[in-house]
């Protein structure tokens, strides 16, 4: 047992370093932040909407679309790092899964690129 909690002790102490240091920094801004807005810091910024308006109106579901594919074809990136870190230790099956994989990606961008979701106008 001692064993046992000598080996996860660093992690327990990193587990409360971290909730410690969370809990500090929320606090802190609660405490220290600045509530003067002016109708440059409410109006609309990236996502097209006002900033505190009803939740219950129209909203231009382009945004949502664009985000949601940048969020796909990100995480379809991602694969790539740890396939190039392994590169040299994955036979010829793996390399050929991974250029599958790349073509079927580049499919799908060509895909939408046709069919327009990524315009704006």
């Amino acid at each position: 047992m001692d064993t046992l909690l000598t080996d996860y002790l660093p992690i327990l102490i990193l587990l409360a370093l971290a909730t410690g240091l969370g809990l500090v920094l929320i606090l802190a801004a609660a405490v220290i932040a600045v509530r003067n807005p002016d109708p440059e810091k409410v109006s609309a910024y990236e996502c097209g909407f006002n900033a505190f308006d009803d939740a219950r109106m129209k909203f231009d579901v382009r945004f949502y679309l664009v985000s949601i594919l940048f969020i796909i074809f990100d995480l379809e990136v991602a694969f790539l790092f740890p396939w190039a870190v392994a590169f040299q230790d994955i036979s010829t099956v793996g390399f050929w899964s991974m250029i599958t994989f790349l073509a079927e990606l580049t499919l799908g961008f060509v895909y939408l690129w046709k069919k327009g979701a990524l315009e704006w106008a």
